[in-house]
């Protein structure tokens, strides 16, 4: 549908819309589904210059206002990017639909057949910051689930999220399905966020993606059903028997490759008997990226090439060239300060000691728990998902990287043969 012929409708129209869209979508075959994902794909190659054009206005609306560089990162695209965007739609197409998939099911006594079935949500709405990627993962693992998606991007995208969606909305309509399976919502603002955290009945479940403000703001407020993502204060703990080089290249990865993202590592514990042997080299190739330590007394002594912590520092996701350092005497005391500071999204323990992998894995209450592995694997591409609708960090429905079973729900069905209740 042509952007001129939905720019007047209310926020309520396109909600209803969406809804009548979804019942088309909860039907379509895998094929169709497939299709208009390979759609998408090529659609955003051949539109990348339009895209990059409006997302080059979105970034320097950004630099006049001030945007961090941490999130000026999250809003760029190039063609590199858009290039990753298409193909992680591409793996999207190529993963097994979900919907109808069997769960579980019994005959019985009586000869009642049962069968749990995968089902899509319906609409699912979606509320995040300066992230125009999430826009085209979303879409694309909404459209494969059978859900049809209310996307509420920011202002700080809005061109680029603008530009996306007509892309989107162009090539599905091709594939055979309707332009209102993927909408924005951005022209209405801030209250269209909030109008859409109290659409119940016409949302089914709502997704927030981005600072840990916005997301405490839709939990809170919003009568929608929510699955909650989380800020990402994430930890790596360098165990007593830690191996260096293991050390030096996961906490310089976990750190570095992306320091803008929820999955990079903000604070690093240490074990006392290990830090004159780590902290040294750990620190000096952080700080040979342009990284800026934060440390406590006992780490500043061994590396003086650092600032104070203080309180804040331990509660606060960078999403920047920043870490914080503080030495423990243990494990427990390293799992205590991660139940005292943990966004529950990451954690990490180097170590060579079987007994303290295990009681790591085991006590640390976080989405996704690692041992001798870089925090930056939790992301759904890397899990084998295609893209991701986001880090939960709840414990109902849905916990870590959430693909396309995630974004289904179940139905139970019933095959009789005249059975009546005795």
């Amino acid at each position: 549908m042509p952007e001129t012929a939905v720019a007047t409708r209310t926020l309520v129209e396109k909600l209803t819309a969406a809804r009548a869209a979804s019942l088309a979508l909860a039907t379509a075959t895998a094929d169709v589904k497939n299709a208009a994902l390979e759609a998408i794909a090529a659609a955003i190659g051949r539109n990348s210059r339009q895209i990059i054009d409006a997302n080059e206005l979105d970034l320097a609306n950004g630099r006049d206002n001030s945007l961090s560089i941490g999130m000026q990162d999250r809003l760029r695209l190039d063609e590199g990017r858009l290039e990753s965007l298409s193909q992680a739609v591409r793996l999207v197409a190529a993963l097994v639909d979900p919907v109808g998939e069997n769960v579980r099911g019994q005959t019985l006594p009586n000869g009642l057949q049962l069968t749990e079935v995968r089902v899509p949500f319906g609409v699912v709405g979606v509320i995040y910051e300066a992230r125009p990627n999430v826009t085209v993962d979303i879409a694309s693992l909404a459209l494969k689930s059978g859900n049809a998606v209310v996307l509420r991007g920011g202002s700080a995208a809005e061109n680029t999220n603008r530009v996306l969606v007509s892309v989107i909305q162009e090539a599905i309509v091709l594939a055979g399905l309707p332009a209102d399976s993927v909408q924005t919502i951005d022209e209405f603002g801030r209250d269209g966020a909030r109008e859409l955290m109290q659409a119940r009945g016409l949302v089914d479940v709502l997704i927030p993606r981005g600072s840990a403000s916005l997301i405490n703001t839709v939990v809170t407020e919003s009568k929608v059903p929510v699955i909650e993502t989380g800020a990402g204060v994430v930890h790596v703990f360098l165990d007593e028997s830690a191996d260096e080089r293991w050390s030096i290249d996961i906490v310089e990865n976990s750190k570095v490759q992306r320091p803008s993202v929820c999955n990079a590592l903000e604070t690093l514990l240490v074990h006392e008997a290990a830090a004159e042997r780590l902290l040294p080299p750990v620190l000096a190739k952080l700080r040979a990226s342009g990284v800026a330590i934060h440390a406590d007394d006992r780490a500043r002594s061994i590396f003086a090439d650092s600032v104070p912590a203080t309180e804040e520092d331990w509660t606060t996701e960078y999403m920047s060239l920043d870490v914080s350092v503080r030495v423990v005497p243990n494990l427990d005391e390293a799992i205590d300060h991660i139940r005292r500071y943990s966004t529950h999204h990451t954690e990490s323990i180097i170590t060579n000691d079987l007994g303290n992998a295990e009681r790591f894995l085991a006590e640390v209450d976080s989405a996704v728990v690692m041992v001798n592995a870089s925090t930056r694997f939790t992301d759904g591409g890397e899990f084998g998902f295609g893209a991701e609708v986001g880090i939960s960090t709840q414990k109902l429905h849905a916990r870590g990287p959430m693909g396309l079973s995630e974004l289904t729900s179940t139905k139970w069905i019933v095959r009789g043969s005249g059975q009546v209740r005795q």
